[in-house]
């Protein structure tokens, strides 16, 4: 059963995803009507925002974007870095947006952050189970022993950590979005043909994780009613 939860989530993964990457093509050939990179974007709305401690840098790969709290960066593939599309500015205001929930102390954020080590933990546990573990489940679980009983209570555990990184990353990259879309519309940095474009790119950056949170649920609760299960 755990294998066909993780084969349908991993297919609405990889569909959400290929959409995603269609719209970002699709939205990057289409010029703003200033002509403004997404570095420039993303040097502005952190400076409207009273930001000036946050450097932007440019990183490799696609779709690599990200904010990193620790370093205080927000890091810009090339495309979106040098870009002057709809689809870059979305990206760039969108990081600029984690970047606004850090200065502020925003709350999700902050609990998100404070997740992440425990998470590590929790996803080596399961990589190493998936790894070794799977040889050994078909015999551990036909039997009702306290192996098992464990064995189980562990991995409800680790998949509890899983999902509520997973669900909490929800509201802080939807604040992130809407952090970034009121900016553009409000400062006039894009128009409203740009603004639809770029809410729909963000809107599709945000269905990947609600497939992983999805995803992350289906398993906590597949292990936990294998667990009730047993104890009945």
């Amino acid at each position: 059963m755990i294998f066909v939860i993780s084969i349908v989530f991993m297919l609405l993964g990889l569909a959400v995803s290929s959409r995603l990457k269609r719209k970002f093509a699709e939205y990057s050939k289409i010029g703003l009507s200033n002509g403004m990179t997404g570095a420039e974007i993303a040097r502005k709305m952190l400076n409207d925002n009273g930001i000036y401690d946050v450097r932007i840098t440019q990183v490799e790969g696609q779709l690599t974007d990200h904010y990193d709290p620790l370093n205080k960066t927000v890091n810009l593939s090339y495309d979106v870095y040098n870009g002057n599309s709809a689809a870059s500015a979305a990206v760039a205001a969108h990081e600029c947006g984690h970047a606004v929930q850090h200065n502020i102390a925003y709350a999700p954020l902050k609990m998100r952050s404070a997740l992440v080590p425990i998470v590590n933990v929790a996803t080596n546990a399961m990589n190493f189970f998936y790894m070794f573990g799977f040889m050994f489940m078909a015999y551990i679980f036909s039997k009702n022993t306290p192996m098992a009983q464990t064995v189980l209570l562990g991995l409800i555990v680790a998949n509890a950590i899983i999902a509520a990184f997973a669900l909490i990353t929800l509201p802080v990259e939807y604040d992130a979005s809407n952090r970034a879309l009121a900016w553009m519309e409000n400062r006039g940095v894009v128009n409203s043909r740009e603004h639809g474009m770029a809410k729909d790119a963000l809107k599709w950056a945000a269905l990947t994780y609600v497939v992983a949170a999805a995803g992350a649920v289906a398993n906590l609760l597949y292990y936990v009613s294998m667990y009730l299960g047993r104890r009945d």
